[in-house]
């Protein structure tokens, strides 16, 4: 079922709802991605923008595709140094927020950031942001 996009483009809500699916390990690693006939009837979408969504989970190390096989899940993985670092809080949405999402200012949301370390530095930043389930 499509989820809302809330002024995202198509293919990042489609992108976000699979990694989700892999993240709770209902889509476990090493399991075959839904095809894209499939995508396509589920989220409505253009082939062009479920090949953009499957890209990007590419390039975040949760999919692989292997000619002859398809795109399968993969398990993010990090050096057990190099754990990331995840939380979670309520914000209140800015201007540039609220426009993406199409809602007022000061709507709340909520954001999860991780943070993923090399050693000592700091390698990459991952802010998610989504619509609060209560609105306070």
């Amino acid at each position: 079922m499509p989820t809302p996009h809330y002024g995202q483009p198509r293919y990042r809500v489609i992108a976000n709802e699979l990694r989700e699916r892999i993240e709770s390990g209902v889509i476990p690693p090493g399991t075959l991605l839904p095809t894209e006939s499939v995508l396509i009837a589920e989220f409505r979408a253009a082939r062009g923008t479920v090949r953009k969504a499957i890209a990007a989970l590419r390039e975040e190390g949760l999919a692989a595709t292997e000619h002859g096989r398809g795109t399968y899940a993969k398990a993010h993985t990090y050096d057990h140094a190099d754990q990331p670092e995840t939380r979670e809080r309520k914000i209140s949405a800015d201007t540039d927020l609220a426009a993406l999402f199409e809602v007022e200012v000061g709507t709340a949301l909520v954001e999860r950031v991780t943070v993923v370390r090399r050693g000592e530095q700091v390698d990459t930043i991952i802010r998610v942001y989504r619509p609060s389930s209560t609105n306070s």
